[in-house]
């Protein structure tokens, strides 16, 4: 394949799930009014190593406090409704939060993925930070997209819940996470190494 964005008006979970099983990282558009998905198999991927993780000294201070809950898929409205306020008119439309909710609770009818939420929660007032939504095939996990609290009191959290996320990956016998697009810094800040799709692709049907 020469192009990386497809477009489908295919709006079933099994049609989202099977191009997630092939590497396609799925956003979504309006064209001509008409609400599409958009499978994308990227030119290069970023991918964590969980070994890898490069942990930030304000990070590791964060940890020592000891003043978080790190919950996974335990409130998956309230991470998407956070991450519509932080990314405002985004590919997260209602149209497409439908297929994600459709699939969660058809969960049992789909084999080898699974949908997440990843939330991370002040321990003290149980006030929700940070978090993302993602999705497990085999063991590979994907990030889709996630949101972090705008307050100077809450600095650095977003990368905290990365470094959380990479240790449950890790002691659940994840291979990899595919932290998708790599032009965002954070990502090879944290460890990332970046493959091109030939080689992303090798890695993804090894450990799918």
């Amino acid at each position: 394949m020469k192009e990386n964005y497809y477009w489908s008006d295919d709006l079933s979970c099994e049609f989202y799930i099977e191009a997630a099983k092939k590497g396609f990282i799925t956003t979504s558009m309006y064209h001509k009014e008409e609400f599409v998905l958009l499978p994308e198999i990227q030119f290069d991927y970023a991918v964590l190593h969980f070994d890898d993780i490069k942990v930030p000294r304000k990070v590791k201070k964060l940890i020592k406090e000891n003043n978080y809950i790190l919950d996974i898929s335990q409130n998956l409205e309230k991470v998407l409704d956070k991450i519509n306020a932080y990314h405002p008119n985004s590919w997260l439309t209602q149209e497409y939060i439908n297929i994600l909710n459709n699939i969660k609770i058809n969960s049992s009818l789909y084999e080898n993925f699974n949908l997440f939420s990843i939330e991370l929660y002040e321990k003290n007032d149980k006030k929700l930070i940070s978090g993302e939504i993602g999705y497990q095939i085999g063991s590979i996990y994907t990030s889709l997209s996630g949101f972090t609290t705008k307050n100077k009191k809450y600095n650095n959290w977003g990368k905290l819940q990365l470094v959380l996320l990479n240790d449950y990956l890790k002691s659940n016998n994840y291979k990899m996470w595919n932290l998708g697009h790599p032009q965002l810094q954070y990502k090879t800040d944290l460890g990332a190494k970046i493959y091109n799709r030939k080689e992303f692709l090798e890695l993804w049907n090894k450990n799918k």
